[in-house]
């Protein structure tokens, strides 16, 4: 199982005005995680969009553990937590530059065509992430 690792240095527009991430900047950095996942299985979200294919959310979930201040840098871990073929669930850890756990998440995704939403095949549109999310879950 890979674990992919991404270093974000928390930005003043992240935070409220008493400094600490404002919550919802948590999801972003998860999805930027997730990138930085499928960039490190060897391929690129946007050539799958070329291809007419989008991987939306269905479910997510975000426990807050330990708050994150302006100035800090925090490192984000993500790795596959479960697939099926259809269904994508990417596990996250985000942790303070202490090692504390901040945040611990999933993101449900299915890959649909963008024109009509219909579920896909990955094995069969995308035999190669196929492959790697088999080999790479959790």
């Amino acid at each position: 199982m890979h674990i992919s690792e991404k270093k974000i240095e928390v930005r003043y527009a992240e935070t409220d005005q008493m400094g600490v991430v404002y919550h919802a900047n948590y999801l972003i950095w998860m999805e930027l995680g997730r990138t930085k996942l499928i960039e490190d299985l060897g391929f690129k979200y946007a050539e799958m969009e070329a291809d007419g294919v989008i991987a939306p959310v269905i479910d997510i979930q975000a426990s807050y553990k330990k708050s994150v201040l302006y100035g800090e840098t925090v490192t984000i871990k993500t790795w596959i937590e479960k697939y099926d073929g259809l269904r994508i669930t990417y596990g996250y850890e985000i942790l303070k530059e202490t090692g504390e756990v901040s945040v611990t998440g999933t993101s449900v995704h299915v890959c649909v065509k963008k024109d009509s939403f219909r579920p896909i095949s990955i094995k069969r549109l995308f035999p190669e992430w196929h492959e790697a999310y088999e080999k790479n879950k959790k």
